[in-house]
């Protein structure tokens, strides 16, 4: 039992609550009356408020996010008839901007905006203290790192073993990008690099192996990230995972030398394009050289073992159909392992907004608050491609068809528009973007292949059959039996768990 119940919903089970664990970690003389409750977006929340119960909490914090809103104000209206007495604090970026008028927020007692790590601990304090504030809502300002103790003691060996372990060394971001909430004008604030690496070892020395940075802008400040990736370089064994957000223009000598160095799979970067339109960057306020980009991917592609995992963003103001395709095609030319084409979202708090008058733009009233529609896409279209990026992701990022999804605009001048045929005709076959066996999706696209592009049936075959294998599959699926094909090989077989989908993208020696 605990006074103080920290809980959220994450958004999948081998997901770790890294906000709720730097809370827990500055409760101070509150810790040990505190206790930090996991659930998923897919659990009942009745089953979640009775494990809440039974801690006979005083004060139940809770985080919310945009995956996690729905089940949250569930959960938060069920507790407060249940138990009215309980005090319910929010906190997290989907409430920490435009409360007035949320469901979720009229349920609670308090809400606090911002980065909560000394902001609830005071709170609690103040409750347990019967000096509650008067202000239902509470703006918290950015805490410095000196401030705050680290988190990282709180993973516990189940994280260790199942769970993806965050880390950061800054927060904030200097750039003002409309779409992101980073363009609110939160200043950057950096960890102490001996404390934090201090940290790191510890982490390593439990047997961690997988470290997902969320700093926004990893190679911001390039002493900090060389020495991070120093530190990492001179510990580089088998099985380490590395994931960091970089900023795709700048990528010094200084740190394309560590880079180099690293063996391939340890490195995964999450490369923000979003586009390459630079009247939609001005508009937005995105600064990006594009050309400096461009040198930037082929050189991880060429001279690094570095995955890339590039994003697009569908739906910005001021971007037509045909400008986003142009876009894809430029990126899809400079071969990142994984293009993530993402639905533009209308955040809360983001200046996004904006532009809705002048540019039409029509959002979902739900989560995850998705464009619908523009004056330049209309909602039919937008649709299109919301489908046509589902099937990027079932097909081209999977790692599931890493050889034969380039047959798809194999001598096409326009990946895109042979990529926007494929996902019109699957759908028209399928009716459905979800829930597709493998072996279908397979026969589908050799349809479409031979059917559609008039490609030769043994070569698509072989294509497949070369793909379908290299997960360590040895079933073969009906279509390609009539084909003299040869048996499953282990090329894949023995990749290790943590770099499976990374080592599924790496494409047979020999083949373009």
């Amino acid at each position: 039992m605990a006074d103080i119940v920290l809980a959220t919903f994450n958004a999948r089970y081998w997901h770790s609550a890294f906000g709720l664990r730097y809370l827990a970690a500055n409760m101070e003389e509150l810790y040990g009356q505190t206790t930090l409750l996991e659930f998923g977006t897919s659990e009942n929340t009745t089953d979640v408020l009775t494990k809440i119960l039974d801690q006979q909490p005083k004060i139940v914090g809770l985080g919310v996010y945009i995956w996690n809103i729905e089940p949250t104000t569930k959960l938060v209206v069920d507790l407060k008839r249940i138990r009215p007495e309980i005090i319910v604090v929010l906190g997290g970026p989907e409430v920490s901007y435009e409360t007035e008028g949320q469901p979720i927020v009229e349920a609670a007692d308090y809400v606090i905006t911002g980065e909560a790590d000394l902001a609830f601990p005071e709170l609690c304090r103040q409750i347990i203290n019967r000096t509650p504030p008067l202000a239902k809502i509470i703006h918290a300002p950015p805490p410095q790192f000196d401030q705050l103790r680290l988190p990282y003691h709180l993973y516990t060996e189940e994280d260790v073993q199942h769970r993806v372990i965050y880390v950061e060394a800054s927060r904030g971001c200097p750039f003002t990008c409309e779409f992101c909430l980073s363009a609110l004008e939160i200043p950057v604030r950096q960890a102490n690099l001996e404390t934090f690496l201090t940290a790191m070892q510890s982490l390593f020395d439990r047997g961690v192996r997988q470290f997902k940075f969320v700093d926004r802008t990893f190679n911001l400040n390039l002493r900090v990230s060389q020495a991070i990736l120093n530190f990492f370089l001179e510990r580089c064994e088998s099985g380490l995972f590395l994931h960091f957000e970089m900023i795709p223009d700048r990528l010094p000598e200084s740190l394309r030398e560590l880079i180099a160095q690293f063996p391939p799979g340890v490195l995964q970067f999450e490369i923000g394009v979003q586009t390459f339109n630079e009247e939609v960057g001005e508009l937005i306020s995105r600064q990006q050289d594009n050309g400096k980009l461009a040198e930037n991917f082929r050189f991880l592609h060429d001279e690094t073992g570095v995955h890339i995992h590039a994003d697009l963003i569908v739906g910005l103001p001021g971007e037509t159909l045909a400008s986003f395709a142009a876009g894809f095609d430029r990126l899809v030319r400079l071969q990142p392992q994984e293009i993530q084409v993402g639905i533009l979202k209308r955040l809360h708090g983001t200046p996004i907004t904006r532009h809705d008058a002048e540019w039409e733009m029509v959002y979902s009233a739900a989560s995850p608050y998705e464009i619908l529609s523009n004056r330049l896409i209309d909602f039919s279209a937008m649709h299109q491609l919301r489908r046509f990026a589902r099937y990027w992701d079932l097909i081209a990022n999977s790692g599931n068809f890493v050889e034969s999804r380039d047959l798809i605009w194999y001598e096409a001048a326009s990946p895109f528009d042979c990529f926007f045929m494929l996902s019109g005709w699957l759908f028209g076959r399928e009716q459905r973007a979800h829930g597709i066996p493998l072996g279908k999706l397979a026969e589908r696209l050799f349809e479409f292949l031979t059917d559609v592009r008039g490609l030769d049936q043994e070569s698509v075959a072989a294509s497949l059959w070369r793909d379908y294998v290299r997960g360590g599959r040895r079933d073969r699926p009906a279509f390609l039996r009539e084909f003299d094909l040869p048996q499953p090989g282990d090329a894949i077989n023995a990749a290790p768990p943590a770099h499976r989908r990374q080592a599924l993208h790496v494409k047979p020696v020999g083949r373009s």
